[in-house]
């Protein structure tokens, strides 16, 4: 009798679910993180398609004699799959390059770092493990929001108040102050009666007839000298004296 055929055993897989089974239980968390990025430029269902693909490669990966919770293990890897996709098609403002080097390698040092805590990295852990400075992955990370800017019309608080309110308006005041400010030097030099005919006729807004009872002169006089100043204040403006 010849010896016995040798066996070769597949080696049993770890106790718990199989990724299937993790991934069917799962899909509903996993939609809900991705709606957590909707209005950002991106169709949400093009998001919870890439956070289904981070769900699948979590369970996996998963290994449950580890001790660890599966979606405690597996939201990392799903962000990080909905984070990719931003950067690659989703950015509207695009940051520095540096920040988006930066991002990318955020990203993957977030799923190693996952892996082995069992939890999502703090920013600290992401730059130590980086080697990088925690400043820097800060501002990468703040990076998130610079999906798509905020439409003027989305309202602030409870209230139908939108962004755009909030906007400064134009303002003539600013241009009147402006201009007296350039002005005043020039209307300095003109001669006692110009300098009233301005006066009266910019500062306290008279019409031309009401000039010329103040002044002692008719209506037409009034308009040929208010013709005349205007023109020398423009000359003095596109050339003004030296200061010598």
């Amino acid at each position: 009798m010849g010896p016995a055929p040798v066996v070769h055993e597949r080696p049993a897989r770890s106790a718990g679910h199989p990724p299937e089974d993790l991934i069917t239980a799962h899909l509903a968390a996993a939609r809900s993180m991705a709606a957590r990025y909707r209005n950002r430029g991106i169709e949400l269902d093009d998001l919870e398609q890439v956070a289904l693909l981070g769900l699948t490669k979590a369970a996996h990966r998963f290994d449950p004699d580890i001790g660890h919770d599966f979606m405690s293990y597996a939201a990392p890897t799903i962000r990080g799959e909905i984070r990719r996709h931003f950067r690659d098609a989703g950015w509207t403002i695009r940051p520095p390059r540096r920040v988006q080097e930066l991002q990318a390698r955020i990203t993957t040092a977030s799923d190693d770092l996952a892996l082995t805590l069992g939890r999502s990295p703090r920013p600290s852990e992401v730059a130590a493990h980086l080697g990088a400075e925690l400043t820097d992955v800060v501002e990468a990370l703040a990076a998130d929001g610079c999906f798509t800017p905020t439409s003027l019309d989305a309202t602030v608080g409870e209230d139908t108040t939108s962004l755009g309110d909030f906007l400064g308006e134009h303002d003539r005041e600013f241009q009147r102050a402006e201009a007296q400010v350039v002005l005043h030097p020039l209307v300095r030099r003109l001669s006692p009666r110009d300098r009233r005919i301005v006066h009266l006729r910019f500062y306290e807004d008279r019409t031309q007839q009401e000039i010329a009872q103040a002044v002692g002169l008719t209506q037409a006089q009034v308009s040929r000298l208010l013709t005349r100043i205007l023109a020398e204040l423009r000359a003095e403006l596109a050339d003004p004296p030296s200061a010598a």
